[in-house]
């Protein structure tokens, strides 16, 4: 590589850049009306679409709950509450095919009463008792929020309560009248990811200015913040430097506000656990004389650790196709990074499909029982239900197989079998496909798993339409799940079906993540793109009928798969993704990522980030597949940007069949309800099948 192609490169559309930059939006809005007279006219569009929309507004999908005191509450949208019910039911009308919902709050209805589009971002209720709440709205779908405290005795909001506008804050209680709360305080107060740096406690009836510090990060840092565990015995407080994605410092807060690290390596995960201490360690680390491997299970006495104790019991040791996929408890007892409990629950995966097994401590050892049945290639997910009892719930679901809600309490023993409350709807028929497991060779020799979803009776002649799925970073897995509606508009429509598990995700514990990290980038890539070959060379598929489809870290995915592989895919779909890998640092939260990316203002480090930034990668001399090119205007993740310019540059180089679309609410997800998600599903379905598939 020339020292040229490292200097600073030259961007003609960086215009385009800014949330509600109005140039942009005029442009945007330009896209829009060609991308829809392309892909949403045609007679099929319309009928689908309200299929798909029927579908995710079915009432007999599972209403999932959560337990605050006797109260079971749940967040519910349909055609009639298209942003949504804050609601509460007993378990008694829970247990009923129709149960009676008392309403707490519409928030429909809210946002006509105050002339504002809210989308709710969820409620954090005030333990024991559960009278108050805080709440967060969205004005647009965006992360950044505000925080209002309601009443949920009266159902209303609190008027001189405690209140934050909009921002990307951490908060939380500590007790009635104190928070935690780190915020934009004003100037100085935001790291470079645009996350607050600053937790204070502040105390009801006092002005927000007048809360005190207790802890600031660096601006370096992704963000702090600061939480209280409220399980009676274990009372504790914690603040958390979250240095970025993968490192970070822990402390305890005592009476007097003094912090106390905790001594933990920062790439280690942690979670307290009544009077232990439970760690997982995401590097191989060396104490007191043992080793233990990255993605191992470590406990040991909190408070002994405290004061020095370093000899530790493994709970979980991982294997070469095995890893903890997840930690969680009954009497569960979660905030922020804290849990407690009678029993701890692991899933344990291999080759991405999950087991769960119980483990019990008695008198200073710990029992291990397997736990649940799942079907073959299935997900199967347990959870506490509340802080007083030693109830589950435990969901079981598959790519064909709607998802199962079961209550069930290990007080009576591991074998005792759940009480089955809700059963999604299936959306489709899933008589008439299969899903198989497949492993495909890396170009380093690495097996990379990838589940194939088609119909039984699949001709292996090239000629499918097969969309191929991926993510690949952040220790994401993408486990099995129901395919629901993406059955209707696209199995049921002749598509086959692929999802990818290449490296970068989390499917085999932390070094499988890490092996595609910063220079090791090309790996994820290399992974997915065996998993084409492998779906051309088994001729179930051939790149002029196979896509690919990713959205956010998976955008950048499969925009490498554009620059990088054009001649495996007929057709790419890329969604809310990074695509300037240049300038991702500087655009809404990008500096949070630079563990996962590297940080192209280093010479160094943009000589190996440049070769994954499918923007800087372009060629006209090239011939691309044609592209599908999503995002949102409110975004304040990743940010339209990346779309916009790479969909701009396509276009200004004379790339042929570069379709644009950005909805303006929804934030990350790009769709704030469900008449948006169903419009885009089948907007993409369109898109798809009109370049690579025949509709059968």
């Amino acid at each position: 590589m020339t020292t040229d192609s490292l200097s600073v490169p030259k961007d003609d559309f960086i215009w385009l850049e800014g949330l509600r930059n109005e140039k942009a939006l005029e442009w945007a809005h330009e896209q829009n009306a060609i991308t829809l007279a392309a892909f949403t006219q045609g007679s099929e569009f319309t009928p689908l679409r309200e299929k798909v929309l029927q579908g995710l507004n079915s009432p007999e999908q599972i209403p999932v709950v959560s337990k605050c005191g006797n109260d079971w509450y749940n967040f519910w949208q349909d055609a009639q509450n298209p942003k949504g019910l804050l609601r509460r039911t007993t378990l008694d009308e829970f247990r009923k095919p129709q149960p009676k919902w008392e309403t707490v709050l519409d928030i429909d209805a809210l946002g006509k009463a105050e002339g504002k589009d809210w989308v709710y971002h969820g409620v954090f209720a005030l333990k024991p008792d559960f009278n108050r709440a805080l709440i967060f709205l969205s004005p647009d779908g965006g992360d950044a929020s505000e925080v209002r405290e309601f009443d949920l005795r009266t159902l209303e909001f609190v008027s001189d309560g405690f209140f934050l506008p909009v921002a990307k804050s951490r908060t939380g209680w500590i007790d009635h009248d104190h928070l935690f709360v780190a915020t934009d305080f004003g100037e100085d107060s935001l790291t470079n990811s645009g996350y607050p740096r600053i937790v204070k406690i502040w105390q009801r009836g006092t002005p927000l200015s007048e809360a005190k510090t207790v802890f600031s990060a660096d601006k370096k840092d992704m963000l702090a913040a600061g939480y209280h565990d409220s399980f009676k015995g274990f009372e504790r407080d914690f603040v958390v430097r979250v240095i970025d994605f993968y490192h970070r410092e822990a402390f305890v807060l005592n009476a007097q506000k003094e912090l106390t690290r905790i001594d933990l390596p920062t790439d280690a995960k942690f979670s307290t656990w009544r009077d232990w201490l439970l760690i997982q360690p995401s590097s191989e680390w060396q104490i007191n004389g043992e080793t233990w491997p990255s993605g191992s299970l470590l406990t040991v006495n909190f408070e002994a650790f405290l004061a020095g104790e370093r000899a530790l019991k493994p709970l979980f040791m991982p294997g070469a196709h095995s890893s903890l996929s997840g930690v969680t408890a009954t009497r569960d007892q979660l905030n922020g990074y804290s849990f407690t409990s009678d029993h701890i629950i692991l899933s344990i995966t291999h080759d991405v499909v999950n087991r769960l097994e119980v483990l019990t401590p008695e008198n200073g050892e710990w029992r291990r029982e397997p736990f649940g049945k799942v079907p073959e290639l299935s997900k199967i997910h347990a959870w506490g239900v509340d802080d007083d009892t030693n109830e589950y719930f435990v969901t079981v679901s598959g790519f064909l197989q709607p998802a199962s809600l079961s209550l069930g309490n290990l007080d009576n023993g591991v074998e005792a079998e759940a009480e089955l409350l809700k059963q999604d709807p299936s959306h489709f028929d899933a008589s008439r496909y299969q899903v198989s497991q497949h492993f495909a060779q890396s170009d380093d020799g690495t097996r990379v798993p990838y589940f194939v979803i088609c119909r039984k009776d699949v001709v292996y002649d090239g000629q499918n339409p097969t969309l191929l799925y991926g993510y690949g970073g952040f220790e994401v897995s993408l486990d099995p799940y129901y395919l629901g509606v993406s059955g209707v508009s696209w199995l049921d429509r002749g598509g086959v079906f692929v999802v990818a598990n290449i490296r970068g995700g989390g499917e085999y514990g932390p070094e499988w993540h890490k092996a595609a990290l910063k220079e090791k980038r090309l790996r994820a890539y290399e992974d997915f793109a065996s998993v084409a070959k492998a779906l051309i060379a088994s001729n179930i598929t051939s790149p002029a009928h196979l896509a690919a489809q990713g959205g956010s870290n998976g955008g950048l995915l499969v925009g490498n798969m554009l620059t990088r592989y054009p001649e495996l895919f007929g057709a790419i779909v890329c969604e809310v993704a990074l695509l300037d890998m240049y300038r991702y640092t500087q655009i809404s939260a990008g500096a949070s990522w630079i563990a996962e990316y590297g940080d192209p203002q280093k010479p160094e480090e943009w000589a190996f980030i440049r070769e994954f930034s499918p923007y800087h990668n372009l060629d006209a001399t090239k011939k691309y597949p044609p592209v599908l090119i999503t995002t949102a205007t409110s975004d304040d993740r990743v940010g339209p940007d990346h779309a916009r310019k790479m969909a701009a540059k396509m276009q200004a180089m004379g790339i042929p069949d570069v379709y644009f679309y950005e909805n303006t609410d929804g934030g990350h997800s790009a769709a704030a309800d469900k008449a948006q998600s169903a419009f885009k599903r089948v907007m993409v379905s369109e898109f798809l099948l009109h370049f690579i598939g025949r509709k059968v």
